[in-house]
């Protein structure tokens, strides 16, 4: 899918909107992206909602001690959503953890590190955890989807094809279950579009919420 991304910005700039008489929210007040992702504004595209701006939150995304995945995914949704300034804006930000138990899988960034996470997953389930936020100026709301993905026994000479790709990179879990990855897949149990970054029926709930 081709998508044009709107402009973004290293930093939060304002956006203008006039309350409505009432002083509850507009439908048409605008929507930030709290996030650079083309996979996210391309799953917003799929049920027709286009941001009206792109300001990729900079936060640190390094776990607490103790932090269970869940609780990460979801903090750094709420925290990503409070770094973007957009006066008059409803924000919109999320975050996708990838884990074997309690152990956090990295958003590989080397071959040794998507290699790693191949070899953890190869043959046996484990779960995805997307927390979205939208934040407006009365509230932050927020939800968390949990999806149980399982993959096959992978060979050495299927991991070593898929690091060839280098779809792995930047990717969660050292991978992408919309492309190549998705041949090793056996199974889904949850929603898909948040394995891929974004729970889709959750993320309109909370922006029809935000807006209403």
């Amino acid at each position: 899918m081709d998508v044009t991304l709107p402009r973004c910005s290293d930093r939060a700039r304002s956006i203008r909107s006039s309350p409505s008489a009432s002083g509850s929210r507009n439908p048409n007040d605008p929507l930030v992206l709290a996030s650079a992702s083309p996979r996210r504004l391309a799953l917003l595209a799929q049920i027709g909602i286009t941001p009206d701006d792109v300001i990729a939150a900079d936060i640190d995304e390094t776990p607490l001690k103790d932090e269970t995945p869940r609780n990460l995914a979801l903090r750094l949704a709420r925290q990503k959503a409070e770094a973007v300034k957009a006066d008059g804006a409803a924000i919109l930000a999320a975050d996708t953890v990838v884990a074997v138990g309690r152990r956090v899988l990295p958003k590989a960034e080397t071959e040794a590190e998507a290699r790693e996470c191949l070899r953890l997953l190869s043959g046996r389930s484990h779960r995805v955890y997307t927390g979205v936020a939208v934040k407006t100026a009365s509230a932050i709301r927020d939800r968390l989807v949990e999806t149980r993905v399982a993959f096959k026994v992978l060979s050495a000479a299927e991991i070593e094809t898929y690091i060839a790709s280098r779809e792995w990179h930047g990717k969660a879990g050292g991978y992408a279950a919309q492309g190549l990855a998705g041949r090793y897949i056996t199974s889904i149990i949850g929603s898909y579009s948040s394995v891929i970054g974004l729970p889709l029926y959750e993320t309109a709930n909370l922006i029809e919420s935000a807006r209403s």
